[in-house]
């Protein structure tokens, strides 16, 4: 996806009607969100030969779980980090945690993923239908059309869909 198509995905997602309409949409299904968060986990633990850290008890957030690859069993030495929106089967998948790195492409020419390690990852979450969000695409300042910069001052898009609210 172009940076254009990533913009206009989070702009049309940003619009979609919800009950206070920050920390999930409309028809946001929990119980099926949190079947496809151990959907995710097996295919990991297959394609890592390992055993995950996952964080489903989210609260407050406009994300529902965190996945992560134990650094000891990724080839660069750095853990993997996979946070899950509640909006648009929306997914970043980060080296180390998010933020470390501006995306995954300045993780690679860092050392902190090796490109077997990044197909793999990345494999995991579009076959499961998730759409794959750089976060480069994130960091940019909200300016959607909820009202969350009257909650969270110097919100940004990553605020909007994979942050504490």
């Amino acid at each position: 996806m172009t940076e254009t198509d990533v913009e206009a995905v989070l702009r049309a997602v940003d619009r979609t009607a919800g009950p206070d309409h920050l920390e999930f949409p409309d028809g946001f299904d929990h119980r099926r969100a949190l079947a496809r968060v151990h959907a995710l986990v097996e295919r990991l633990e297959t394609g890592f030969d390992c055993r995950c850290v996952v964080d489903t008890a989210v609260q407050d957030a406009s994300f529902h779980g965190d996945v992560v690859v134990p650094a000891e069993m990724a080839a660069a030495g750095k853990r993997i980090t996979f946070r899950l929106s509640n909006f648009g089967a929306f997914a970043v998948v980060a080296a180390e945690n998010p933020g470390s790195y501006l995306d995954l492409d300045e993780a690679q020419a860092q050392g902190a993923l090796t490109p077997a390690d990044r197909r793999t990852a990345e494999a995991a979450v579009v076959s499961l239908g998730y759409v794959l969000i750089p976060e480069r695409a994130l960091c940019r300042p909200y300016d959607g059309v909820t009202p969350l910069g009257e909650y969270s001052e110097g919100a940004t898009w990553w605020t909007r869909f994979f942050d504490y609210l």
